[in-house]
């Protein structure tokens, strides 16, 4: 009798594993997990990129968003990120100088383009300047000039056409440009610099007006991406960072009003 229950408790081992080996789903042998540090600007269109990398690759993507210069922080600080999308060039060459990236891993995959804009179409005019001279608004709202590219874009346009000793005391930073999107969209401030793809982005119920900044106002808003030192030997990170390359991922990044190297 015992050994009739041994010899059952053997076949009901050998049926799960049976069972689970060939009847349950199993993930690709290669499949990895990816932490992706990405610019806040950049967050939605690398969402709908990542969305067809995981079904191209497998790979799953854990998606960490802020500003470029916070997520720098963290990174220099011992973030466990694999890969890091900046919205500058600077911050992944320094990442790189200090043994946090992986020299050769640097690459600009798109352009940021700033714009002025409002919900209320009626305050702003088809000038920049005379939009700023005319002055019908309590508050403007721009990026962190300190953390944040675009807020340092921002910043720039200001000083270029001699408005930003006028409105510094009406300023509103928000310390990114996600931040800085929803003061204006919220009416907090009546209009702001943001970037182009946020007005473009098919998930936000974008309404006003906005105005494009001539492009030699401020300093190109290169955005590279790096492979960081954790993610050295993730192969997931590699093909991630591969294919922000592809034709896929470059069809995005235009829809979204971004340049292109």
């Amino acid at each position: 009798m015992k050994k009739f229950i041994q010899n059952k408790f053997i076949a009901k081992v050998f049926t799960f594993l049976y069972l689970t080996t060939f009847t349950y789903p199993v993930s690709p042998v290669a499949a990895d997990q990816i932490n992706a540090a990405v610019a806040t600007n950049f967050y939605n269109p690398f969402m709908d990129i990542v969305k067809q990398f995981e079904v191209y690759s497998g790979h799953e993507v854990n998606i960490i968003s802020g500003s470029t210069g916070k997520l720098y922080a963290q990174i220099m600080n011992g973030a466990p990120f694999d890969i890091f999308l900046s919205a500058d060039s600077l911050r992944p060459k320094f990442l790189i100088q200090n043994g946090k990236a992986i020299s050769g891993t640097q690459f600009t995959y798109a352009f940021g383009k700033i714009i002025l804009w409002s919900p209320d179409s009626n305050l702003i005019l088809n000038n920049l300047k005379l939009t700023f001279l005319k002055q019908t608004f309590s508050h403007l709202a721009i990026a962190n000039p300190i953390t944040a590219p675009y807020g340092k874009a921002a910043y720039q346009v200001l000083k270029k056409i001699g408005q930003w000793d006028k409105l510094k005391s009406v300023i509103v930073r928000g310390e990114n440009i996600g931040q800085t999107y929803h003061f204006i969209f919220s009416q907090n401030a009546e209009l702001g610099f943001v970037s182009l793809s946020q007005v473009l982005d098919p998930q936000q119920k974008t309404k006003g007006k906005y105005l494009d900044i001539p492009i030699e106002y401020y300093d190109p808003i290169k955005q590279d991406v790096v492979v960081l030192s954790k993610g050295e030997k993730n192969s997931g990170a590699l093909d991630l960072w591969q294919f922000l390359k592809s034709p896929q991922a470059k069809r995005i990044i235009k829809e979204y009003g971004y340049g292109l190297q």
